[in-house]
């Protein structure tokens, strides 16, 4: 292992990409420190420190993990990646139901190029959106409802505008900021961003648990949250790298003079299919009836929702439970479509064997994906509760408000990122990390 790295580092190329990498990360992060203008930093700190003796902090929970905390400190990079995000979701929603959308993603690179455009000026809607709706939150006080001071120095049109202005330009710097370590560096630039910005936040969420409670009680929770992490991780390791591998073989056929096919392959699905959106999907869903009880704080719903709806409260756990299965099932239907690896497969001659071509085999992927999703779609939902439940029952709930969300995303982040540097690693006769 230890020689792998070493191997990494020794060659110019693999060299010269993680350290841009981490360079782009180093000025993501500083960004994310820096406060949008019109802010008053002392009154975020006075008002953060009240949010965390209370349950205010998980009202935002969501994008505040994707923003590393930056959200509710109001800095430029405040909205994090949550938008981009947001927005490769809809458009990859929108392509299975608009036609036009579809038969670009069909073209190849050049369709999923125009796609990518469509994300980009997608992303600019949403930011300018998100960074009007948290502003006006902040202008009514609505950002930390236990908070009195007023976190901003200026209320006038001029100072609000140049802050959604401030905020988007930040969002659209991220984006860009992701696409050059796409491009330049190792891995996703996205999704090494989000994972950079949950880590950040980890080390401040710990030691709030080692100093919550004196002496060795302080001690004991600490070693015990990490414990519990280590654990969450090892089972997230082993799931996410089962696979039901389908066998395909591929007849001989002639093309020209040349006698071409032959081979036998393999259709990897895995049993997470969907990876983490379903758990996005529902956490941002289960996020809209908190947020109208900020709006209307006065209702009977909005009352009955801050009473009965907590995060960590029966009805919120039992309802997302659910909403993950569902979502688990939905992505995994639109995201891989059985009738057209079928038609794929019978237009280059390949078959699954003991399987005909057509319907049978249509019928069979189905078949085989329905009982992957089942075990897949339990195993997020628990993965994503278990850590809030677990964390709640030692009473670390309040100082880790990290769920399986995070660890989800941190340990599927890392798992491709390395498996990328060792393909790299092995086209130069290295080993590799995970031998």
């Amino acid at each position: 292992m230890l020689s792998a790295f070493a191997n990494a580092f020794k060659t110019p190329d693999l060299r010269r990409k993680i350290f841009f990498t981490l360079g782009v990360l180093a000025l993501f992060r500083l960004g994310s420190t820096i406060p949008t203008p019109n802010v008053d930093m002392v009154a975020i700190d006075q008002c953060m420190r009240v949010a965390a003796q209370g349950d205010q902090a998980g009202v935002y929970s969501i994008i505040n993990l994707f923003s590393g905390g930056a959200l509710l400190q109001l800095s430029i990079f405040a909205l994090g990646i949550m938008p981009y995000i947001t927005a490769s979701i809809i458009l990859q929603l929108l392509t299975v139901v608009i036609p036009k959308l579809e038969a670009l993603k069909k073209e190849g690179a050049t369709g999923t190029a125009k796609i990518t455009q469509y994300t980009r000026y997608l992303t600019l809607v949403l930011a300018v959106l998100n960074s009007t709706a948290f502003i006006t939150l902040a202008r009514t006080g609505a950002l930390f409802p236990t908070c009195q001071q007023a976190i901003l120095n200026n209320q006038e049109l001029l100072p609000l505008v140049t802050m959604v202005l401030t905020m988007t330009a930040g969002t659209v710097v991220i984006m860009w900021l992701g696409e050059l370590i796409t491009e330049r560096g190792i891995g996703n630039g996205m999704s090494i961003m989000i994972f950079t910005q949950i880590a950040a936040s980890f080390p401040a969420g710990l030691w709030a648990i080692r100093t919550s409670s004196p002496g060795a009680t302080g001690w004991f929770l600490f070693f015990l949250v990490i414990g519990i992490g280590l654990l969450v991780m090892l089972g997230i390791v082993f799931v996410e790298q089962g696979q039901r591998r389908i066998p395909v073989q591929y007849a001989k056929r002639m093309v020209g003079r040349r006698l071409v096919g032959g081979s036998t392959t393999y259709i990897p699905l895995k049993v997470n299919q969907a990876g983490v959106i379903p758990v996005i999907f529902a956490s941002s869903i289960m996020y809209l009836p908190i947020l109208y009880a900020q709006f209307r704080p006065e209702s009977a719903v909005s009352l009955w929702l801050s009473t009965n709806f907590a995060v960590t409260s029966v009805w919120y756990v039992v309802v997302q439970f659910f909403l993950i299965i569902f979502f688990t099932y939905f992505y995994v239907s639109i995201t891989f479509n059985p009738e057209e690896v079928s038609d794929n497969m019978k237009k280059y001659g390949g078959f699954i064997p003991g399987i005909r071509a057509g319907k049978p085999t249509e019928r069979y992927l189905a078949y085989v994906l329905s009982r992957l999703t089942a075990p897949g779609s339990l195993y997020l939902a628990i993965i994503a509760l278990a850590p809030t439940l677990a964390f709640t029952s030692v009473g670390a709930a309040e100082n880790f408000p990290f769920g399986g969300t995070s660890i989800l995303i941190i340990v599927g982040v890392a798992l491709d990122t390395v498996k990328r540097i060792e393909s790299q690693l092995q086209q130069r006769n290295y080993e590799g990390f995970l031998r």
